[in-house]
């Protein structure tokens, strides 16, 4: 009996070891994205922790970070470059988050198109559960002078890095982040790509580009960037010149409310970003005004990105008047019911 009883356990035990996992499968139907069979909504944020005096990327605030995230009723974090650290990827995953890892085309070899490595990347982490979207490129579209003055170069690299992560992973849709609404000449290059993220900052109104993305595709489309910033440079739409935490929320509101509304085409929006980066405009020590994005002139609501403002905490971890905002929507929204 006892030599049967371990047999028993053993022949189990190998027989789960066969059974591939169904977890974290998440599939594009329609419009829609579906993780483990149920449609999923991206409430996310972009994530790119910096510490003050610093100027790369730091997990060190991951577990103050992840407790505020979720207190936002997030449920997607956005990186604009992989993490290869399992233990933050698993803090990820135990707050009940998932997570769009963006590559970048040349980064010096780590991980990036450039070079294949970014393949290794995702053979090494395709089964955590973490893991919802692999994205290609941030707004490259603008970019030509990047890929030999031809953007046609950064498309067929992307078409090519997409069947690529086919090959290996079928069970994560593949996406880009395209700088506002793709032309017929990105559409047409890139045929595989399952959900499109567009960088969208259309003042406080970023609804006209779901009409428009209904007439070119019926594909899944979130929006990979939008937001605004607390910083004004000149007074404007009755707000002030100077820090105004009040414009960005009112402007972050709207934005919100404009993509909840669509839900029936959008498939998520990322506000821009989860804290204020001091290291993007001047000296790392201080919060600089200043700095420049291309077609960022729809930034609400002076027309100027002031890149170390656009945090919903500051880089102290302080919540801005944006983050009752975006907790208000987030926590109160589910898809509604066919």
């Amino acid at each position: 009996m006892k030599f049967l009883s371990l047999f028993s356990v053993l022949l189990f035990s190998f027989t789960l070891y066969l059974v591939p996992t169904t977890n974290n499968v998440v599939e594009v139907s329609g419009r829609q994205l579906i993780v483990d069979n149920t449609p999923y909504f991206m409430k996310g944020v972009c994530y790119h922790p910096v510490l003050r005096g610093e100027t790369e990327r730091n997990f060190s605030t991951i577990d103050q970070d992840l407790e505020l995230i979720s207190e936002a009723g997030i449920n997607t974090i956005r990186v604009y470059a992989p993490i290869d650290d399992i233990e933050v990827l698993d803090k990820i995953d135990a707050a009940g988050l998932k997570l769009i890892v963006s590559f970048g085309y040349n980064q010096k070899g780590v991980y990036d198109i450039l070079s294949g490595t970014f393949l290794d990347y995702i053979m090494k982490y395709k089964d955590h559960n973490s893991i919802l979207i692999w994205e290609l490129g941030n707004e490259y579209n603008y970019h030509p002078e990047w890929f030999g003055g031809d953007i046609q170069n950064w498309y067929n690299a992307l078409s090519q890095a997409t069947d690529q992560i086919h090959d290996i992973d079928p069970n994560h849709p593949v996406a880009t982040a395209h700088g506002d609404m793709p032309d017929k000449q990105a559409l047409a290059s890139n045929p595989n790509i399952d959900i499109w993220g567009l960088n969208v900052y259309r003042w406080d109104q970023p609804q006209s580009v779901f009409k428009e993305w209904q007439t070119v595709s019926d594909k899944p489309v979130y929006l990979s960037e939008a937001g605004a910033d607390s910083y004004m440079k000149i007074s404007k739409a009755g707000f002030k010149q100077g820090e105004n935490q009040r414009a960005q929320a009112v402007a972050n509101a709207k934005i919100i409310d404009a993509v909840l509304d669509r839900s029936d085409v959008a498939s998520g929006i990322f506000v821009f970003s989860f804290t204020d980066g001091l290291w993007k405009a001047g000296n790392p020590n201080e919060q600089d005004i200043g700095g420049w994005a291309p077609n960022s002139s729809g930034v609400p609501y002076d027309g100027t990105p002031n890149e170390e403002y656009w945090g919903i905490v500051d880089i102290n971890r302080n919540k801005k008047e944006t983050f009752e905002v975006i907790k208000e929507r987030f926590v109160n929204f589910s898809l509604p019911s066919k």
